[in-house]
């Protein structure tokens, strides 16, 4: 079930459903007829590779922007592409019915994308500052006025990189996995050896999955393992590994624990399993963020990938990430409703299986109404300050 702990002005509530359906369901399946992608679900999804200061990008893309709406921009992590990454996610029927109502663009990180050709040697592979500053030539070329980003693992990074240079292009962020931290000397000589000792697969997987995972040499695991030494260029795998083993603290604090402290200023959702390799960067992360504007979403019985082996509980929540920004006031729920429509108004009382997965914003209640939704003002270092003083907001959810 789904435990949610929401702390509002008249205190704690938990409020908890269950999960009617299945979040297992044959991903094996669905990973080696990942080609059918983007055929099986619609037939405008287009690829294209677009200029960017940092060589090219490969995106596909679904739809063309609608009013005011942001674009749903997704980033994949290491030894993934958009394919592996995002799938079983995109593919599950209630993301279908929220991703009807944006346009969705998929970027793949240099060189990653299933077929690419293999960069020469000596090619020297973009910086993770870098790999953020394409993304504004993918903005700027599809015409975005601003995108909600969902990122895994090095795409998180990424994408939090990207809203920190780029804030006023980015109206949220749902990040999974992120670890905010570069790796210390004696990590970085950890993974030297491991990478000597191990095989690319092997080495990616240890980033992917969680030891218990490994041990229990699951299906899940076995499709991945073949998945990434078939589907994805080795060479450039290595390439944007080590990219991401080299990367930098992100330059975040909580906003009045140090003078002049840098954070996220867009609403932001993070993300993970409690069996993931990744759950203290995650928690790391959480700390250093505004509360006022952060969602913490910790899955149980969920090891390092979420998004695909409980596809479901991580739509409920994007469901309700959307709509506290006030997008999307009316979504079907084929559980509830057996398939009409029902309103995810702000001010309904939560039922048994439902329950509203506010923003934290202290705005949300006045902006979630709207179906277009509003760009909000740009965050300032002083309003993020006086907003420590208000009540908290942050919420944190275990599934």
């Amino acid at each position: 079930g789904l435990l949610l702990q929401e702390m509002t002005m008249s205190g704690l509530h938990e409020l908890r459903f269950t999960e009617e359906k299945p979040l297992l369901r044959s991903q094996e399946a669905e990973l080696e007829n990942s080609d059918a992608f983007l055929s099986a679900m619609d037939t405008d999804w287009k690829e294209h590779d677009i200029e960017t200061p940092y060589g090219l990008l490969h995106v596909v893309i679904r739809g063309s922007p609608k009013g005011n709406r942001p674009a749903i921009l997704t980033y994949h992590d290491v030894g993934l592409n958009h394919k592996l990454c995002f799938n079983t996610f995109f593919n599950y029927e209630d993301m279908q019915e929220i991703t009807k109502h944006f346009v969705v663009c998929h970027v793949d990180a240099p060189g990653q994308q299933a077929g690419a050709s293999q960069f020469p040697q000596g090619y020297q592979y973009p910086s993770m500052d870098q790999l953020a500053a394409m993304l504004p030539s993918v903005v700027q070329h599809f015409g975005f006025k601003y995108v909600i980003g969902i990122g895994v693992g090095a795409g998180a990074y990424v994408l939090a990189k990207f809203a920190l240079i780029f804030p006023d292009l980015v109206e949220g962020l749902v990040l999974m996995n992120i670890d905010p931290n570069g790796k210390g000397w004696i990590d970085w000589a950890a993974s030297k050896l491991s990478g000597l000792t191990s095989t690319l697969p092997d080495t990616v997987l240890s980033h992917l999955f969680s030891q218990e995972e490994l041990a229990n040499n699951t299906e899940l695991v076995q499709s991945y393992r073949q998945q990434i030494s078939s589907v994805v260029n080795q060479f450039n795998l290595q390439l944007f590994l080590n990219m991401y083993n080299s990367r930098r603290d992100l330059d975040i604090n909580r906003p009045g624990t140090v003078p002049n402290a840098k954070t996220l200023c867009c609403p932001v959702m993070l993300v993970v399993g409690d069996n993931a390799p990744a759950e203290e960067g995650v928690v790391e992360c959480n700390s250093k963020l505004d509360p006022t504007n952060t969602t913490f979403l910790k899955m149980a019985d969920s090891g390092g990938l979420p998004q695909v082996t409980q596809p479901g509980k991580l739509t409920e929540a994007f469901k309700y990430f959307l709509q506290g920004m006030g997008y999307i006031t009316h979504l079907k729920d084929r559980r509830l409703s057996g398939g009409t429509a029902v309103s995810l108004c702000p001010h309904a009382v939560p039922s048994a299986s439902m329950t509203r997965l506010a923003r934290s914003r202290t705005a949300s209640l006045t902006s979630a109404s709207s179906v277009e939704g509003t760009r909000p003002r740009a965050c300032t270092h002083s309003e993020s300050s006086e907003a420590m003083g208000q009540i908290n907001h942050t919420m944190e959810v275990s599934c």
